[in-house]
């Protein structure tokens, strides 16, 4: 009796963890917080995506409000993922990786492009140009390091 005892709580452990990992962040978090990136050039303003309209591109899986933005998407990904991997664009120009806020954005040129926050972002506005450049030029020496590194 007790050999079942410990059998039936061995089976509810190993059942458990599976679970608990199937729905951890690190296999399920979305690209950009959700939000669909076709959305800031289509619609001219950020809007959530869903569950029901997906695709991965670069290993990363963003989510989409309607079929037509899905299809968009996937016709054109490089046009629509954002800049620097969504990071922040100001914080890439001084060789930095701070997330990137999807509610503080704007599209230069065909490219969308996130700040931390807006006090950031009124940082990154006094310079745009120079502030892609900079950018640009840092994000091929910083993009496979880990942020806690820089």
């Amino acid at each position: 009796m007790k050999l079942h005892y410990y059998l039936i709580l061995l089976l509810a452990l190993v059942g458990f963890t599976s679970v608990a990992h199937a729905g951890s962040a690190t296999h399920s978090t979305p690209a950009v917080k959700g939000y669909d990136v076709v959305s800031y050039q289509a619609e001219k303003r950020p809007v959530r995506g869903n569950g029901h309209f997906t695709a991965t591109h670069d290993g990363a899986t963003y989510l989409f409000s309607s079929q037509e933005n899905l299809d968009t998407f996937n016709s054109n990904p490089d046009r629509y993922v954002p800049a620097y991997g969504g990071y922040c664009a100001y914080g890439v120009s001084v060789g930095k990786k701070f997330v990137g806020d999807p509610e503080v954005w704007r599209v230069v040129d065909n490219r969308l492009y996130l700040n931390l926050d807006a006090n950031i972002q009124d940082a990154w506005f006094k310079d745009v140009p120079g502030r892609i450049k900079a950018a640009d030029a840092k994000w091929e020496e910083i993009k496979d390091k880990d942020p806690a590194s820089l």
